[in-house]
């Protein structure tokens, strides 16, 4: 479970972290250049970039990344056991190859895949400001106030129970197609397809669910 967790979640952080900073410079900037009126107050672009990020981009666009990177990796590695009759030998000699291949690789994604989020949304605020100031677009005491103004902490906590289900998604359903995979290489290659498309079409209904039930009810 250990080493899964350093393969699938620390050997995500970079493309995380990367992705996070630039959208959060990008927000500040969109946001920032659309604020025509004087009326309009200048801490608007720090309440933006925090709805933003903790609301939506670090939860469902960090997973839909992870589906894919991550995703096609596991569908990948099973697929290539399962063809090579690596799991079969796991069989005849007695081990529970579902469970010994693929529950380490769904609890890992679980615990790592939140604090993957996490780190999103601070580096991404962290970005968000740091353009800001940089550009002059927005002042640092200006970004605070909007970054804090009407905060409700139930938002943190609507991206985590987001990001729960997300990981199970990203963990068990290219982990299904790899370990079923038939047709030899060709087979592991449609599998890594089908997985990366599912489990982000499954995102994406789960965002919808979950949003409406947590945020509607």
């Amino acid at each position: 479970m250990f080493r899964e967790m350093n393969n699938i979640g620390i050997g995500s952080l970079g493309i995380v972290c990367i992705i996070s900073i630039f959208m959060g410079a990008v927000v500040t900037i969109q946001t920032a250049t659309n604020i025509e009126s004087s009326w309009i107050p200048k801490y608007l672009v720090g309440y933006t970039a925090r709805q933003t990020i903790v609301l939506e981009f670090s939860s469902t666009m960090i997973g839909l990344i992870l589906a894919g990177k991550v995703g096609s990796s596991i569908a990948a590695e099973l697929g290539n056991m399962r063809i090579s009759e690596q799991i079969d030998a796991l069989e005849i000699m007695g081990i529970n190859s579902a469970s010994y291949l693929i529950l380490p690789k769904i609890v890992a994604a679980m615990v790592t895949f939140p604090l993957l989020m996490f780190f999103s949304m601070f580096l991404g605020i962290g970005g968000a400001w740091v353009i800001g100031e940089a550009t002059g677009l927005v002042f640092t005491a200006d970004f605070q106030y909007g970054l804090l103004y009407d905060f409700d902490p139930f938002s943190v906590t609507y991206a985590t129970i987001k990001m729960f289900f997300f990981s199970f998604a990203i963990s068990s359903i290219p982990a299904y197609q790899g370990y079923y995979v038939t047709g030899g290489s060709i087979g592991v290659g449609k599998a890594g397809t089908r997985a990366v498309v599912n489990s982000q079409i499954a995102i994406l209904i789960l965002n919808y669910g979950l949003t409406q039930l947590l945020l509607m009810s």
